[in-house]
């Protein structure tokens, strides 16, 4: 293992990074153990603490499993990880990025088709509200990516919430984050999605005549979800 002492300030996260690149990067496979707290942490030149916390964290997002008593070892991320660990995929070339964007937005698009089903069939007068609204912010002439990109996220909140469905809530706040730090500019055709008002003003428009399945062509449409691909209800 390649590890170094690190800055005294967030020494846990310093950890965890450093780590996490170990075993995302395939340097640690599947059944590896790590060192020990003691060995970790003389060799990040942190203190037991920054470690412990390191390693809790490791094992929340389902990357390593601490047994009491034994040794720390390495999860298949496959098998074991969250979305969470999304981004940290994209840096450490686990997976080819190139693949690794593409199935982000294809998961996108199939969440953001069914959340518009749903928000069509469920979502109360309040939240279709919402949804037109955020709709109608849309900006006419072109504008700054991070304008673009704030009046999506609001746009598709509404959306989601509206569906009232948790887990694409959490999905989306995952997605959503994701991107972000990614950056939209590496997502091909994102910022054009973001721009075009009249397609999402057209989506909230089925979505408040209760329309779910024109909701969904319309989102699977607008995310690029070609339209074999979306479930019929």
């Amino acid at each position: 293992m390649a590890i170094g002492p690190v800055s005294r300030t967030a020494v846990s996260d310093a950890v965890f990074a450093g780590l996490l690149e170990e075993i995302l990067g395939g340097r640690l496979v599947p059944g590896d153990p790590l060192p020990s707290e003691r060995e970790l942490a003389e060799g990040f030149a942190v203190n037991r603490h920054a470690v412990r916390e390191a390693l809790k964290r490791l094992q929340q997002s389902g990357l390593v499993a601490i047994s009491q008593g034994g040794r720390t070892r390495v999860q298949d991320w496959r098998q074991h990880a969250g979305l969470e660990s999304l981004v940290a995929l994209s840096f450490s070339g686990a997976v080819p990025p190139a693949k690794l964007v593409e199935d982000i937005l294809v998961m996108r698009a199939a969440v953001g088709a069914d959340a518009a089903r749903l928000c069509a069939e469920v979502a109360t007068p309040a939240q279709v509200d919402a949804v037109q609204r955020a709709a109608a912010d849309y900006p006419e002439t072109p504008s700054p990516p991070e304008q673009l990109v704030a009046v999506d996220l609001v746009f598709w909140t509404a959306v989601v919430d509206g569906s009232q469905n948790v887990a694409y809530r959490l999905g989306l706040n995952t997605l959503a984050g994701g991107i972000a730090q990614i950056g939209a500019d590496h997502f091909a055709g994102l910022l054009e999605e973001y721009a075009d008002r009249d397609t999402h003003v057209a989506l909230a428009d089925v979505i408040a005549a209760r329309d779910a399945r024109a909701a969904r062509d319309q989102a699977a449409h607008l995310l690029g979800l070609p339209l074999s691909t979306s479930t019929p209800r």
